[in-house]
């Protein structure tokens, strides 16, 4: 896709202490954007937030914030009640374009996370204010938690045969470029927009493969069941109804599971399928040269 030239704005970033947020905020800054990083407290001020927003001529609120852990209460009061809270501020403030990271596992929502992630973007796009919501795949760091195994001769762990799942990988990096290559792109305004790394879309194996060849080691894999966090899942739930801290634990069983059998990719909605065709890619940084860095340190 064509990015065009960018046009200096006064920016909000919300979430810029995390991951993205923080390539964000490079990138941003790259572009010679003024950028106002608010911290996660500041935003349930929404009055004074808002008085924030006016007084600094903010003119594009990029949100990048997420719950850490997943948990029902959690995910309500942040994928949410964060981002509306950031919104009524947003619109206070005569904010004229509002960007949100979401989350492309959204089109199938079967866990508390999603469904907040969700009641939000339709919050959002009813609200008026110019919006853009990005949905990106799976994250460079979301599948590197393995390397310190492989690096220790253990087998790479994979969910049955390994082909359950797929992915396009995208980097921070590229993400981040894509998210503000959004400021001032008429196509890229009120919609929704998937989007993944340079492709193609791998599998869980693919993933260990390219992994073992950064590492320099041949492929050995050991292979799990996803029905070990069904049963998990189904053992908590009983507790759940009694205990925070059971539903809390039947919840990250559930998302252990989706996670394990779900791809990251776009739904067809004529055939109901995960479709690397219909995944958009973006990008030039791969998930190998990743990997290469993390084995040598960086």
């Amino acid at each position: 896709m064509t990015v065009p030239a960018p046009t200096p704005r006064r920016i909000a970033l919300a979430g810029a202490s995390g991951t993205i947020g923080a390539a964000v905020l490079r990138q941003l800054q790259a572009d010679g954007h003024y950028v106002a990083a608010l911290p996660r407290g500041a935003i349930a001020e929404t009055d004074a937030l808002a008085e924030v927003l006016a007084d600094d001529g903010i003119e594009v609120v990029i949100s990048c914030i997420a719950s850490r852990s997943g948990a029902p209460d959690d995910v309500l009061a942040v994928d949410y009640g964060a981002n509306s809270d950031l919104l009524g501020a947003a619109q206070a403030a005569g904010v004229q374009h509002f960007i949100l990271l979401s989350a492309i596992c959204v089109q199938k929502p079967l866990l508390a996370f999603q469904h907040a992630k969700l009641k939000f973007e339709a919050e959002l796009a009813a609200s008026g204010i110019g919006y853009t919501i990005v949905r990106p795949t799976a994250f460079f760091k979301s599948l590197s938690g393995q390397i310190k195994r492989v690096k220790a001769g253990k087998p790479f762990l994979i969910f049955g045969d390994g082909n359950l799942t797929r992915c396009k990988p995208i980097s921070d990096d590229d993400l981040a470029r894509f998210i503000v290559s959004a400021i001032d792109n008429p196509a890229m305004r009120d919609t929704i927009l998937p989007i993944g790394g340079p492709g193609p879309a791998i599998s869980l194996k693919e993933q260990g493969e390219i992994l073992f060849r950064a590492a320099g080691k041949p492929p050995k894999f050991k292979s799990v069941s996803p029905k070990i966090f069904t049963a998990a899942e189904r053992i908590l739930a009983f507790g759940a109804p009694f205990s925070g801290w059971f539903a809390e634990k039947a919840e990250y069983a559930r998302i252990a599971r989706y996670y394990a059998t779900e791809s990251m990719l776009v739904l067809d909605p004529a055939t109901g399928d995960y479709s690397a065709d219909l995944t958009p890619e973006f990008g030039s940084d791969t998930l190998e040269a990743h990997y290469r860095r993390l084995l040598e340190g960086g």
